[in-house]
């Protein structure tokens, strides 16, 4: 099992990170020790001053396939969770800097909390409307509508599998929109999928 991330799918995002749009998908992964399941605490870790919450969109993939045609793409994943990109902004700051991969701010243990719960696809009314937000100790931080990617989730199969061949069991991060911000310890988070809340999860 990995974890493919896409950066930079939401114009607002970009604009508040003063990032450039960019052409094609960004791709990142982290590692499956990043993973974060079962209501497990998010501890912070000590190599960062100022962790941010991202929350994505994330789809379950459901068969193998690799150089995947954007029309039949819909077809390799079944299932639409809620997951937190949790970002190590001053290091990923540095890294940038210095023209670095993100790894180290993005990709460390823990990085990747998932929401126990993934709904079917069939649940979904329409792919290209679907909203989420964000909650940080009751307040709403984060809203979301995957009708305002830059790429939608066959434009984003499509890409990754021309260079990266997926699995069952992987999952994909679709972006975040914006609204990104620090987490402290003793904070307690809270996904909402079409209103329904699929991830809580506190901060340590």
């Amino acid at each position: 099992m990995k974890i493919i991330c896409i950066g930079r799918n939401y114009a607002a995002h970009i604009a508040e990170l003063h990032n450039e749009v960019p052409a094609a998908p960004v791709i990142f992964m982290k590692p499956e020790t990043a993973l974060l399941q079962r209501g497990q605490p998010f501890f912070i870790p000590e190599f960062s001053q100022d962790i941010h919450h991202e929350l994505e969109l994330v789809l379950r993939v459901s068969k193998n396939g690799r150089h995947i045609d954007e029309q039949f793409a819909p077809g390799y994943f079944d299932a639409i969770g809620l997951g937190i990109d949790f970002t190590a902004r001053d290091l990923q700051s540095e890294l940038k800097k210095q023209g670095l991969p993100w790894e180290l701010a993005k990709a460390f243990d823990g990085s990747a909390p998932v929401s126990p719960t993934f709904k079917p696809v069939a649940d979904f009314a329409d792919l290209a409307n679907i909203s989420f937000h964000l909650e940080v100790n009751g307040e709403t931080r984060q809203t979301g509508n995957s009708g305002l990617m830059l790429h939608s989730f066959a434009g984003i199969i499509s890409f990754v599998s021309q260079y990266i061949s997926l699995k069952m069991g992987d999952l994909i991060f679709t972006g975040t929109p914006a609204g990104v911000g620090p987490v402290r310890a003793g904070d307690q988070l809270a996904g909402f999928l079409e209103g329904e809340k699929l991830l809580d999860l506190g901060v340590r």
